[in-house]
């Protein structure tokens, strides 16, 4: 303990030094010319300067993402105030922004993403959420807050994230390799490899290979302990106490990253460019990433044995031309994920079971079998994606762009829980061992057809218009419950032979179809080259479709109107760059998740919330070499109507009932009312070296992770946190090296807060999902 407290006081030691040294040498310094580099975005599907795109753009560049030591999804959405997020480990997280979150969205047959992820031109979101690529060769991410439903669709409700990595260029040669190695939490060890190379083939083609390989350090201990199955009867020899001393182990979590991208270019022509792309990753996990309080920091006591296995490959194709005096684009992909996972499901056991019912599962010779429940999951996705769309000169005072878009997801489901040697009377059949399966096939279809339009007024003032209509065709079909032998669902729902994935039978099959329109409109006005100014109304959707328990209704689209007024500005000879929006958003009929009984994923529409924020980032070029950026959100969500839990028939939500589950005024879920950050870097040359120090803050307040009141009371309310962050470095010729410290005082952030099954049930055993610990590394890299 005495060690701990030595290192996070070095730590504020270390820290009070570096802004030392960081603010003397800037004393020290003569004033020069300086000013901020030109940040270009693509977020209006045509490249164009930050500053000139009146739509809310957080953007982080390659050069910003390397100093910010980025490399994973959670790395990067820690900078993006308007960004909320849930986790449960590698490859699980859920993105939320402005606040549009209800909680609980993020199981295997829940709404789509309210948040659009898009890798280059593609949409990679699957059912599940946002593939959780590793961040290397990446030219930047941006963040688009706000609905952008014309361009980007259903599951831009509330946002977009776009990932846009490096192309291949015919200009020229180039590589590069980076090694690094870090230590977690003064413990477990880890390394990351990466190295791409750009080779022209020809004038006219080139190819850019690119590999990455991560292994992080584990840092959740999974201890020894006991549980005791009681029968009920008053012989103590009738329980049964179960031990975890063949899983128990330190460092339990843990994970591997292997990946790799090739893309091609091939001029045809002058005008046109095709570019096909392929590109994989697979992570391998052990472990869980939460902890249980109760046992104590970072620890657990689970016990069966934890992992999971998320492989994805797409392929992607992007032309690029001109027809007479068009811009015309096409983007396709087809992308294949398939998560395996096994979890441990005893605390569902013992509180549901044992704790309700009592200990009573039997084997096959009619004793009682050990009661301790696990599950084995398999999730294959499929996506296919395509969008052709043309766009006008830009130098014309009309401009127009617009296009069509298809989208088919494929989601099969596969999960067993698991009790070893239950009877083969109860168990599912063809699924040895399995009280309860799922085994569904989801199909969600998505057409459109999109729009805008720009005309300017005069030389200062333009107006946009745009809309994009669409139809969402979504369908359920299979199998879920017990076998013959026990309970009321399962076989004895089911109404035809047959089912998905060897399943006995089938007794869901439903399908929903929808049709619609989303409409933006936006007045800009240019005071000058340096600064503008934009009001926008727009709206977002996004579609309904089915539940996994039949006896239920379909649940509708829900839609998001967002009021929006917004600046772009530069200052002082472009040292000082202020961009902001405040921002006003009514969420209708929203789509709200719930674990139900038997652990199923129950959605129903809600009412209504609003939603009311302002968000503004700054940079500040203090002297040559010297930067200060920061950038923070304010949300305040709220439902304007009771949430009483339960619809009509039609599945339309009823807010007139005695005791709602959450009352009108009730403070939505996941998004914290203030979130920020503060970068300060100071490049500067020493004995023929080009070195740097840099020190970042993340700062958020708490939130709870659940709309009813009940459930957030026995779940708990997560903390606010801020975290701090160091790095320094040197380069010289095609050399560099880099230390970094990371959580520099080892505070624990809760990322997640859950329980295994419904809060009512298994409420008692809550877990967290922290942020890494403290983490040293040291980077070398060389360009060729």
């Amino acid at each position: 303990m005495t060690s701990r407290k030595n290192f996070k006081r070095a730590g504020v030691y270390s820290a009070a030094l570096l802004a030392s040294t960081m603010l003397t040498s800037v004393a020290a310094q003569a004033r020069q010319v300086v000013s901020l580099e030109e940040v270009v975005v693509t977020a209006q599907k045509r490249s164009e300067n930050l500053q000139d795109v009146p739509v809310s753009i957080q953007a982080l560049g390659e050069a910003k993402l390397e100093q910010l030591q980025i490399s994973n999804f959670v790395d990067y959405v820690k900078y993006l105030p308007s960004v909320s997020f849930t986790t449960a480990g590698p490859g699980f997280g859920q993105v939320y922004m402005r606040g549009v979150a209800s909680g609980g969205d993020g199981n295997h047959s829940g709404s789509l993403p309210s948040v659009g992820v898009y890798l280059d031109e593609q949409p990679i979101s699957t059912i599940q959420g946002a593939l959780d690529i590793h961040v290397y060769d990446v030219a930047r991410v941006e963040a688009l807050a706000g609905p952008q439903g014309t361009l980007y669709g259903a599951s831009s409700q509330a946002g977009t994230l776009r990932i846009i990595t490096n192309k291949p260029s015919t200009a020229g040669f180039s590589a590069g390799v980076d090694v690094e190695v870090n230590q977690v939490d003064g413990d477990d060890m880890g390394h990351v490899e990466e190295a791409f190379v750009n080779i022209p083939l020809s004038d006219t083609i080139a190819v850019r290979l690119v590999g990455w390989n991560e292994e992080t350090a584990g840092y959740i201990d999974n201890v020894v302990g006991t549980r005791t199955y009681g029968r009920g009867t008053a012989d103590p020899s009738d329980d049964l106490t179960i031990s975890n001393a063949t899983t128990a182990s330190e460092n339990y979590n843990g994970s591997s990253t292997r990946g790799g991208r090739a893309a091609l270019r091939v001029e045809l022509g002058e005008n046109w460019v095709i570019t096909p792309t392929i590109m994989g990753q697979r992570t391998k996990t052990s472990g869980i990433y939460s902890y249980d309080p109760k046992v104590g920091d970072l620890e657990v006591t689970h016990f069966y044995p934890e992992a999971s296995d998320d492989k994805w490959v797409q392929a992607a194709m992007t032309i690029e031309g001109q027809i007479a005096n068009l811009d015309v684009t096409y983007a396709g992909s087809y992308l294949k994920r398939t998560v395996d996972t096994r979890q441990d499901y005893s605390d569902y056991s013992y509180f549901y079971d044992q704790v309700g019912y009592g200990f009573y599962w039997t084997n096959d010779t009619g004793g009682l079998a050990n009661p301790s429940q696990y599950i084995t999951g398999k999730d294959d996705y499929k996506k296919e994606s395509h969008e052709i769309r043309i766009a006008t000169p830009d130098d014309k005072r009309f401009r127009l762009i617009g296009g069509l878009f298809y989208q088919k997801q494929q989601h099969g489901i596969t999960q067993r829980y698991k009790i070893d040697g239950i009877s083969y009377d109860i168990e599912v059949p063809g699924y040895s061992d399995t009280i309860w399966l799922t085994a569904q096939q989801r199909i969600d279809r998505d057409t459109a057809a999109f729009g805008e339009a720009y005309f300017d007024i005069t030389p200062k003032l333009t107006v946009m218009g745009g809309i994009r209509f669409f139809k969402s065709d979504n369908s359920l079909e299979g199998f879920y419950g017990y076998g013959t032998g026990y309970g009321g669902t399962g076989e004895r729902a089911c109404f035809r032979a047959g089912g998905v994935n060897g399943a006995p039978c089938t007794n869901l099959d439903k399908r929903v179809k929808e049709t619609g329109n989303v409409p933006k409109v936006t007045l800009t006005y240019k005071f000058d080259d340096d600064k503008l100014a934009y009001v926008t109304y727009s709206e977002g959707f996004r579609p309904g479709g089915i539940n996994r328990r039949a006896t239920l209704p379909p649940y509708q689209a829900d839609y998001l109107k967002n009021y929006e007024f917004g600046w772009k500005t530069s200052w002082m000879e472009n040292r000082f760059r202020w961009n902001g929006a405040v921002f006003m958003e009514d969420w209708q009929n929203f789509q709200f998740s719930i674990l139900g009984a038997n652990g199923l994923t129950e959605i129903k529409n809600a009412n209504e919330a609003r939603i009311k924020g302002v968000e503004s980032d700054v940079t500040l070029a203090v002297t040559q070499g010297f930067t200060i950026s920061a950038a923070a959100t304010y949300t305040d969500a709220k439902l304007t109507a009771n949430y009483c839990g339960f619809t009509d028939t039609s599945g339309n939500p009823v807010t007139v009932c005695p005791t709602p589950q959450a009352p009108d005024g009730t403070v939505l879920p996941v998004t914290p009312k203030f979130k920020a950050n503060l970068t300060a870097r100071y490049d500067f040359s020493f004995s023929g070296y080009d070195a740097y120090l840099q020190a970042s803050a993340v700062h958020q307040t708490g939130s709870w992770t659940d709309l009813r009141i009940v459930e957030r009371e026995i779940i708990g309310r997560q903390s606010g946190y801020t975290l701090v962050d160091l790095s320094g470095g040197v380069t010289r010729d095609d050399w560099s090296m880099a230390l970094y410290v990371k959580n520099l005082t080892d505070k624990r952030a809760s990322l997640n807060r859950y329980a295994q099954c419904a809060e009512s049930v298994c409420g008692a055993q809550t877990y967290i999902t922290p942020n890494q610990p403290r983490t040293i590394g040291l980077k070398v890299g060389r360009k060729f």
